[in-house]
């Protein structure tokens, strides 16, 4: 008979855990390959949280440092950046938007994702036990697989907003000017102030017989890069007798200005693209042909134009989660007798649509006015981080809705310039009656109207701190005498016994010395947005 007290033999395979036991005596033991497999499988999940945890398990301990110091050594980095910059939401989205780091990260992202996941699979390899029966080994695939996901997941959303972004960038916004090289010491060339020209088409299908689009709307923001103030520059869809730069096939059409309205420019130019576009090369030839126009027209350097679908505009708003704006007056909406009611409200993106749109009860002049207030909220309330949050609806919005000639390379100086926008002040000058007769407009006295607006707005950062244009000496705010009368004079000055009427109550047939619609501008002066807008 055998000695009992013999050893007995041990199982040749070495198990990570080291665990040689047996079970009691007269108990079911648990199979051994189940509890090895359970084992080997928790390391590689702590490999997949810590990788190189598995490695140093499974005895590979130079290669085990090296992954899992590579791998502290990223967490550190990422820690420090956080810490700098994680107050800085606009420093952080300026990344997106520049190609080339958005190439960079995708790059980055794919490489680190694939090396990680490798990781994962060759902790399982070291740790996992032989013998394993089928149906286990089975169901070891599927956890590592499960694993790989994991770490595959968030890498596949870095590449694609990485990918929406640049698409975005590049579908969206034009490539460098190889001409006029881009300077990122100096992005404005040295100027102080920039123009762009934001046009709003109406969205619908043209009627049988039309080709183009038709411009409903029509604003230049005249931008001041250090300070962040803003004029915007309200142009009337129906401005006729357009004059064109000299020299331009334009002109040489329409020499005693454009026969049609400014709405139209458009339209014609698309029509012609090679005959009539002042630069047929442009990727928008009539956008640019309008932008060329308006700049001549105002005598204002217009650097850029942002053409964007008033219908799509929408879905702008509803991607950083609508707008608050103050209604003063139900204005009704829609097809269905719907109205927005009066009081403080916030608009979906529909809602804002025809807050800029509806004329019902009103006119072209009324919703310019309102256009501006709505620039205004959107420009204070789309903060950096909304649009970070909302990145991905918003680029596909732009990306079907926008055009626009403003360079790849500026994008990031933008986001500058509109940091200051909200602490910076914002007026409003409208081209439109009383102080501008749109069928017969005179631009001599429009070109001083905006050339007296920027200088006003240049001389009160100029002056003592606190100045606005608006609490100027009387001396300035007479510069505009020679070209439009004096709104005050006249509400003071009697005629024939009487009150003299402004020329707000003439052009109107109001008793109100003033506007009562948001964002109306009664004199030829800028007016500041802030009092205009509710």
């Amino acid at each position: 008979m055998a000695d009992q007290s013999e050893e007995q033999p041990q199982d040749s395979e070495s198990r990570p855990d080291g665990d040689t036991s047996t079970g009691d005596v007269g108990s079911a033991p648990r199979p051994r390959d189940t509890r090895d497999l359970g084992t080997a499988l928790a390391w590689t999940a702590g490999a997949t949280a810590i990788p190189g945890l598995g490695h140093l398990r499974a005895g590979h301990r130079v290669l085990g440092s090296v992954i899992l110091g590579t791998f502290l050594t990223c967490v550190g980095l990422a820690t420090v950046m956080l810490m700098l910059f994680g107050d800085e939401i606009a420093s952080s989205s300026r990344m997106f938007l520049q190609t080339d780091w958005l190439l960079g990260l995708a790059a980055a992202t794919a490489l680190g994702a694939v090396l990680w996941i490798a990781t994962v699979i060759h902790s399982y390899l070291l740790l996992r036990p032989r013998g394993t029966r089928p149906g286990l080994r089975v169901l070891a695939v599927g956890v590592v697989t499960l694993l790989c996901l994991v770490v595959a997941t968030p890498a596949a959303g870095v590449l694609h907003i990485s990918y929406t972004a640049y698409a975005t960038m590049s579908n969206v916004f034009a490539e460098d000017d190889e001409e006029r090289p881009h300077d990122a010491s100096d992005p404005w060339d040295g100027r102080d102030r920039i123009s762009v020209l934001l046009m709003g088409n109406d969205g619908h299908p043209q009627r049988q017989g039309e080709i183009g689009t038709r411009i409903d709307s029509m604003m230049v923001a005249n931008i001041d890069v250090e300070h962040g103030d803003v004029i915007l520059i309200g142009l009337p869809r129906n401005l006729e007798d357009i004059p064109f730069p000299p020299g331009t096939a334009l002109d040489e059409r329409y020499p005693d200005g454009y026969d049609q309205l400014l709405l139209d420019i458009y339209q014609t130019v698309q029509e012609e693209p090679q005959g009539l576009a002042i630069d047929p090369t442009a990727d928008d030839p009539a956008a640019d042909t309008v932008r060329e126009t308006v700049s001549h027209a105002l005598n204002l350097d217009i650097d850029y134009y942002a053409m964007i679908d008033m219908r799509g505009f929408r879905d702008i708003v509803d991607a950083i989660g609508g707008v608050q704006i103050r209604i003063t007056e139900p204005i009704p909406w829609g097809h269905q007798g719907d109205v927005l009611e009066e009081g403080m409200q916030t608009l979906t993106g529909q809602e804002a649509l025809w807050y800029v749109r509806s004329r019902i009860g009103s006119d072209d002049y009324t919703r310019m006015g309102r256009q501006g207030c709505l620039v205004q909220a959107i420009a204070e309330q789309a903060d950096p981080w909304t649009v970070l949050t909302s990145f991905q609806e918003l680029a596909r919005a732009t990306e079907v809705t926008l055009g626009t000639d403003i360079p790849q390379s500026k994008l990031r100086h933008f986001v500058d310039v509109a940091e200051l926008v909200p602490d910076g002040r914002m007026r409003t000058l409208q081209l439109s009656p009383p102080q501008v007769d749109p069928p017969r407009p005179n631009w001599i006295e429009i070109r001083s109207m905006v050339s007296n607006a920027v200088q006003e707005q240049e001389a009160a950062q100029a002056g003592p701190s606190g100045t606005d244009a608006a609490d100027a000496p009387a001396e300035d705010e007479e510069r505009n005498t020679a070209d439009a009368p004096d709104t005050q004079e006249q509400e003071t000055e009697p005629a024939t016994g009487e009150e003299q009427r402004t020329d707000w109550q003439e052009w109107s047939g109001s008793d109100e010395p003033e506007p009562q619609d948001p964002g109306r501008q009664a004199g030829a002066q800028p007016s500041p947005l802030d009092e205009l807008c509710p």
